[in-house]
């Protein structure tokens, strides 16, 4: 049925083009931000989720950098502590040429000892890495150490991840200071004292608070010594030999120590990896949620510009016919 008053076609025809360049404007968009969800209209819990995880997957970023930042302290105290390995090796070294020496030998010994155990301070006041020194320390209350002495440990954030709830957790890659000191200007006794400073008993080695410095020509069953200041003038070949089992229990817990920082070293590398890994994941798991099918969409596209020229034409088509109804009026 024709009519004046209303034009069935062409409304059809009208809703038909307005839907097609509804849908056009849609995949327009998609193609040009490479999104299928780019807010939260397009798919509210998508956009939520894909939110969320992009937030996440930038804390992982942060926690890649402290990864990072916490190698390069591990490597600096690492490459210090097996210098130092060296320098008390060479003590030890020396030591061994003393026993048996003359007196006049002794002091030249003793000055080359004396060389050594100065560098063995300047290694470890240098293993700085963005003003973290875990080898020459000050182990205060007020820096937040549970005692004069004791050295609390040092933190490394290693993840960011949430639990079932949602809250998020952080776990971290915990340091040994304490193990790995070699000076520590806070410390009273011999016991908490760093591994090169602290006294120890001449018979065993070991740091012990009973300890007392050694007396040149006298030996006691107390007798202590330090690899960083012995000394062999005036001491007896027996009291020197004391000397090197105390050097050689330090270099012992020197080995440890870098023991202890080899595996963090190794700990930090392996969860960089995972983080790298994990990071990638979570940004292919967004991706499947909220990226456009680009050829889905190009597609898409050249078919939704056919329809449109057609709803064009069809429109045309319904509004000619209206107009040859009215000329018949007209005639």
């Amino acid at each position: 049925m024709s009519s004046i008053m209303t034009n069935a076609s062409a409304m059809t025809a009208l809703q038909t083009l307005s839907a097609t360049n509804k849908s056009l404007e849609t995949t327009q968009n998609r193609i040009s931000t490479g999104y299928r969800v780019s807010e939260a209209k397009d798919n509210a819990a998508y956009w939520s989720i894909a939110t969320t995880m992009r937030s996440d997957n930038k804390a992982l970023s942060v926690v890649q950098d402290a990864l990072g930042l916490g190698a390069s302290k591990v490597d600096t105290a690492y490459t210090a502590m097996n210098k130092v390995m060296e320098r008390v090796d060479e003590i030890k070294v020396k030591l061994v040429a003393a026993v048996g020496a003359s007196a006049e030998n002794k002091d030249k010994i003793q000055s080359e000892i004396a060389a050594l155990q100065v560098q063995l301070k300047s290694f470890a006041d240098s293993a700085s890495f963005s003003g973290t020194n875990w080898l020459s320390v000050a182990s205060t209350v007020a820096a937040g150490n549970p005692a004069a002495g004791t050295h609390a440990a040092a933190e490394i954030v290693s993840s960011f991840s949430r639990d079932a709830s949602g809250n998020v957790i952080l776990s971290k890659i915990n340091i040994n200071v304490q193990g790995i000191k070699l000076y520590d200007s806070a410390a009273t006794t011999a016991e908490t004292r760093g591994i090169v400073e602290g006294l120890r008993l001449a018979t065993t080695g070991v740091r012990e608070d009973t300890a007392t410095a050694g007396v040149a020509g006298t030996v006691a069953a107390t007798d202590g010594y330090s690899v960083s200041t012995l000394t062999v003038v005036g001491f007896t070949d027996a009291q020197i030999t004391q000397m090197i089992t105390v050097a050689d229990q330090t270099l012992s817990e020197i080995a440890d120590a870098a023991t202890l920082l080899g595996a963090a070293k190794k700990q930090i590398d392996l969860q960089k990896e995972f983080t790298t890994s994990l990071m990638d994941s979570i940004e292919r798991g967004v991706g499947q949620l909220v990226d456009a099918d680009m050829n889905k969409e190009s597609t898409r596209l050249q078919a939704l510009q056919v329809q449109q020229q057609l709803g064009i034409q069809s429109l045309q088509i319904a509004n000619s016919n209206a107009q040859r109804v009215l000329a018949l009026f007209q005639n």
